[in-house]
This record gives C-alpha cells, structure tokens and sequence, in this order.
C-alpha cells in the first residue's frame, strides 16, 4: 500500500491552534455551568451532571484515539502536538464525572462509595477505566517518558485501547437500565473502527506477511 501524500497543513504548528483547541474542549464545561447556574439542565440536574460527563469523557477518549491513525493515513504529522492535550481533557472529564458521582449520588461518603463499588460491576468499571487514565495522564509529560525509556512509555500508552473498550462497557451497562442503545452503538462503531485502523496500521507497518509483536 503505498503511502499517503502529506497534507499541508502548517496552520496546525500556528500557537493560536492550541488555544483554539483548548477553548473548544473547555465549551462543554462551560455550557454546564451556565446550565447549572441557570436552571437549564432539566428537572434533575444532578444527573444531568454525572451523564454529560461521562458522555464528553467518551467523545474526547473517542478524538484522542483517532489522532494516531488520522495522521499517519492523511500524513498530517502535525496533528500529534494535538493528543496530549485532548488525553489530559479526557482525563480531567473522567474526574469531573467521577466528582459528581461521589458528590450527588454518594454524598462524598467515602465508606458507600468504596461499597458501591465492590457491589455494583459497572460502578467498578468505570472506576478500573479512571484509574487507568489517571496513570496515563500522570505519565504523559516529558520526565515520565524519559524515566520510562520510549518503548516502555509506549507499551503503558496502548492501555488508552483498553480505556476505550472498559469505558464503553460502563456506558453501556448504564444505558442498559433504560434499555437505550441508539449511542452505545454509535461509539461502539467509532471506537471499532479506530481498533481497526490501529490493527491495519500496524499490519502495514510490520509488511507484507510479517505479524507485528504488538498489535495495539
């Protein structure tokens, strides 16, 4: 398969793409707060809460896997300055989600919260798939990376796959108990269709009748 063209696209190595970025992963935030503060987040506010967060949680985990295979299949290199940056939003609305979790439906108990999680399995997932994106955010600087050794620090940075796959899993286990699967199976679509891509690229990348040592 031959490869792609580079795209010119040096408007990406422009600072203010980086601001641009910023503000928009930061408009979710903002339009709860105003919805908050307001009135406008419905009859239960709380749970609308706990839901958009975990929802833009899964939107920015979904931007944050598809930086790799978007820039190696349309040649835009410039587009890896862009995934530390949505990986740390993931992670800070995973922690917003898990915040409004213990604080309205829990009550900042600590004690029910460590039991609602050994009691409820997809209370566990979710807490298994924040944990893991709170040792990927930890370790996304520098320091860590040079700590780690480069092959190290990308064999713990696959788990992001992992990530995807348990928090699509919590996501659908809550929409279960409302028997609404319309989105489970849009992001479960995305989300294989970015494995694919990975698994393609790899293949590609190892040549033709070789078998890559790690497919993720």
């Amino acid at each position: 398969m031959p490869k792609p063209r580079p795209m010119r696209a040096g408007w990406l190595l422009h600072p203010s793409a980086k601001v641009l970025l910023f503000t928009l992963c930061l408009l979710p935030l903002a339009w709860l707060v105003f919805g908050a503060a307001t009135g406008g987040l419905g009859a239960n506010p709380a749970e609308k809460l706990i839901r958009s967060t975990g929802d833009w949680t899964l939107r920015l985990l979904c931007f944050t896997l598809a930086i790799t295979p978007l820039r190696k299949l349309l040649g835009v290199q410039q587009l890896a300055r862009f995934r530390r940056m949505l990986g740390l939003f993931t992670f800070s609305y995973a922690l917003l989600h898990l915040l409004c979790y213990a604080g309205f439906d829990m009550g900042l108990d600590a004690r029910a919260i460590v039991l609602d999680i050994a009691q409820r399995p997809f209370i566990l997932v979710g807490a298994s798939t924040f944990a893991l994106l709170l040792a990927l955010a930890i370790t996304s600087f520098q320091p860590f990376l040079r700590w780690l050794g480069g092959r190290r620090w990308q064999a713990l940075h696959r788990l992001v796959y992992l990530c995807a796959v348990l928090a699509l899993l919590h996501f659908f286990w809550m929409r279960a108990g409302k028997r609404d699967f319309a989105e489970v199976f849009v992001y479960t679509t995305i989300i294989a269709i970015l494995l694919m891509a990975r698994v393609m690229l790899r293949w590609r990348l190892a040549g033709p009748g070789k078998a890559p040592a790690h497919m993720l």
